[in-house]
């Protein structure tokens, strides 16, 4: 594990962390083996949930089910935050703006002395047009408040054999990295943790979301590259 603690100490260097969300339960079906790693390894650490995943009216259901979901993945309640935007509401089709999603993650940026941002990739994992307008907000915060010197992260989108290769992606992930050294590679070392953080889920917790949690690599390794504005 030397190689792996060498490489995600590029990751951050100050403790404040900010992950970057859409939706309730995006934090245990994509990032949770980076919110582990840094949970366990003292970092302290903040969420941005940027709607309750409303597009079925459970909106409120949901963003108590996060708040159960933080609490496995040791993520402190009082550093959550969610919003319900009239502007920023879940669901394909929502046009979120970029603007206002800069402006947001800036508040937070300022009010929390952030000093590193982890977020969704160009395609969002899923290709959700939510996921895909979080990560144009941040790299719009980014390349507007240069002079702040925020690192940021991006969650790679992975094709579709290595998305639901399990574990085996461990190794895929690792042979990825070492032809590309810039990419950071988070094991999780406690994958029944992320099933357990997404069983809070009770509303989304249906027999295909199991399945992808059991399968899915990104219960087992996230492949961070830096983001570059």
């Amino acid at each position: 594990m030397a190689w792996l603690v060498a490489t995600l100490s590029l990751i951050v260097i100050w403790k404040n962390v900010l992950f970057v969300i859409a939706h309730p339960d995006d934090e245990s079906m994509f990032f949770s083996p980076t919110i582990n790693y840094l949970a366990s390894s003292g970092y302290n650490l903040h969420m941005l949930c940027f709607s309750t995943g409303n597009a079925d009216g459970m909106g409120s259901i949901r963003k108590d089910e996060l708040h159960q979901a933080c609490a496995v993945l040791r993520v402190p309640l009082e550093q959550l935050k969610v919003l319900d935007h009239p502007n920023l509401q879940d669901g394909f089709g929502q046009v979120w703006s970029h603007d206002l999603l800069a402006k947001v993650i800036g508040e937070e940026v300022s009010n929390h002395d952030i000093h590193t941002i982890i977020t969704f990739d160009n395609y969002g994992v899923s290709g959700h047009c939510n996921h895909r307008d979080v990560h144009h907000g941040v790299l719009k915060f980014l390349q507007t408040n240069s002079e702040r010197n925020i690192k940021a992260w991006e969650l790679a989108s992975l094709n579709i054999f290595r998305k639901y290769s399990g574990p085996i992606d461990i190794w895929l992930s690792i042979f990825s990295s070492k032809r590309n050294p810039s990419k950071a590679i988070i094991i999780n070392e406690q994958p029944w943790k992320s099933y357990k953080a997404m069983a809070q889920h009770l509303s989304q917790w249906v027999w295909f979301r199991k399945l992808f949690v059991s399968f899915s690599s990104y219960t087992y390794a996230n492949t961070l590259d830096r983001i570059n504005t």
